[in-house]
């Protein structure tokens, strides 16, 4: 599907399909009156009998034999007080359900003008293209026989007005969501660490304003990212740190930092995970895909601003020569961390990153990983965690979330849970015991963030759904990109 945008229709009358929103007071739009026109008089017909009554979700398809579009979709957005993003993303899928299968090249879309308080026109036309992309996306790269997808190649038209801005933002989003989506679902044996390298490569060769560095293990080693490394020990995959470098403006302005967990697959090491669903473990690297396709965006949208994306990619992998518990390792940044538990391993590869991300002399930091199984506990599958040692940031990035309509909360960070990473041998544990997992997780990223404003992202809830829709959501690349524009 191709999307495209107006403030108003500049040719009902070209569209093969069009679809219309029907508010609770039932008042007919400029179109609905067009439209009855063409129909003769249906849909005020179809209004009197109450077939049509504005409810939300109530919808009906009139076909036009005469001039004009074929099909035109009537649906009704309920009472303007009670239309929330939930509902209208449901409108949304609904609708295109109703005429995908005939819809035509053109498909002229209206409802972003419905009717809501809680929804600005803005709001509306970035749900429309997030839900609608994200309702055409398939990942079938490795199938023989191809799901058909009706509609692919149509052109919908979104009509809102004074969107101009938002539809460019929100199309960069909605297509950087399905490149996470991508990385996030190729299988371990495909997305190793150097596959994520390549990305990079290859999206920095098709932008003037970005460069790229890859560092192998022998740089890194001479860095000293001891911590990164002994991740990637057991695996025969290398590990790599990626950076990507977007100069959107001149070069003495700091740059915001995105830092990617990238394990792109997780066995718990020697801290063997259990079998059941280990196969999900392919999407502990969607905290580097999220940072990546959010470069993409920036990318597509050509931002005044520079941002750097750093990617700590290791496969996680049990061997004779993998990292033990009660292993002892140096960080790039001289401290030292006693492995308790192999498996909390993102923790490892990000406290290197971080402490890179220093020579950039960044405006702030946002790392982003799928980090704790406690983030679950705490919030399930629908929020993502926020921890920040600046209120401040930590509060505008929530902001952002609620912009992007990509949810978050912010959880403490206080000094008191320091005490849990206590090691009697080395300057701190990499894991606190059961009791506030991600707190604790987050408290041991901040000892190394201490110069610069940063905020951690935890997305293991919301990065990927299990069971029969199993796949990447594209989360938190809405945030991400949110959050960006908003330094501008």
């Amino acid at each position: 599907m191709k999307f495209s945008y107006s403030q108003t229709v500049a040719d009902f009358d070209a569209a093969n399909s069009v679809i219309l929103p029907l508010n609770a007071d039932l008042t007919l739009t400029e179109s609905l009156q067009q439209a009855d026109k063409l129909l003769a008089g249906a849909i005020s017909a179809a209004i009197s009998s109450e077939d049509l009554n504005g409810k939300v979700k109530n919808q009906h398809l009139f076909l036009n034999t005469g001039a004009g579009p074929q099909r035109i979709l009537v649906v009704g957005t309920g009472a303007s007080d009670k239309l929330n993003a939930k509902q209208y993303r449901e409108l949304q899928v609904s609708a295109w359900g109703a005429i995908k299968a005939n819809a035509g090249a053109k498909v002229v879309n209206e409802l972003c003008l419905a009717q809501s308080d809680q929804l600005s026109p803005q709001d509306q036309v970035r749900l429309t293209l997030e839900t609608l992309t994200k309702s055409e996306y398939r990942f079938e790269q490795f199938k023989t026989k191809k799901e058909d997808s009706d509609g692919a190649e149509c052109d919908m038209q979104i009509i809102a007005p004074d969107s101009a801005a938002q539809f460019a933002q929100s199309l960069a989003t909605a297509q950087a969501m399905d490149i996470c989506r991508d990385l996030g679902n190729l299988p371990g044996n495909i997305c190793t660490p150097t596959y994520l390298a390549e990305q990079a490569i290859t999206m920095a060769g098709k932008a003037d304003k970005v460069s790229v560095e890859i560092l192998d293990e022998d740089e890194m080693a001479i860095l000293g990212m001891h911590c990164l490394l002994s991740v990637g020990n057991g695996s025969v995959e290398p590990s790599k740190l990626i950076v990507l470098n977007y100069q959107g403006t001149d070069k003495d302005s700091a740059p915001h930092v995105l830092v990617g967990k990238g394990i792109t697959f997780d066995t718990g090491g020697i801290s063997l995970k259990p079998g059941a669903a280990m196969d999900e473990m392919k999407y502990d690297m969607c905290g580097a895909a999220s940072v990546l396709a959010t470069m993409q965006a920036v990318i597509d949208m050509d931002l005044d601003l520079n941002v750097v994306a750093i990617v700590a990619s290791a496969e996680n992998m049990p061997a004779g020569n993998a990292t033990k518990p009660g292993d002892i390792v140096t960080t790039m940044s001289g401290q030292t961390v006693e492995i308790l538990n192999t498996d909390a391993e993102g923790r490892l590869v990000l406290c290197d990153a971080l402490t890179y991300a220093e020579r950039f002399k960044p405006a702030s930091v946002v790392d982003v990983a799928t980090l704790t199984g406690a983030c679950i506990i705490a919030l399930g599958h629908h929020t993502t965690a926020v921890l920040s040692n600046d209120d401040s940031f930590a509060q505008d990035l929530v902001k952002a979330g609620q912009e992007a309509f990509d949810a978050t909360w912010q959880l403490p960070i206080g000094e008191e849970y320091q005490e849990q990473l206590q090691s009697n041998f080395a300057d701190l544990a990499n894991i606190g015991g059961r009791p506030a997992g991600t707190i604790t997780a987050a408290c041991f990223l901040a000892r190394f963030a201490e110069s610069f404003k940063w905020a951690h992202l935890d997305i293991a809830g919301t990065a990927w759904t299990s069971g029969k829709a199993k796949g990447a959501t594209g989360r938190c690349v809405p945030l991400l990109v949110q959050h960006l524009v908003n330094q501008l």
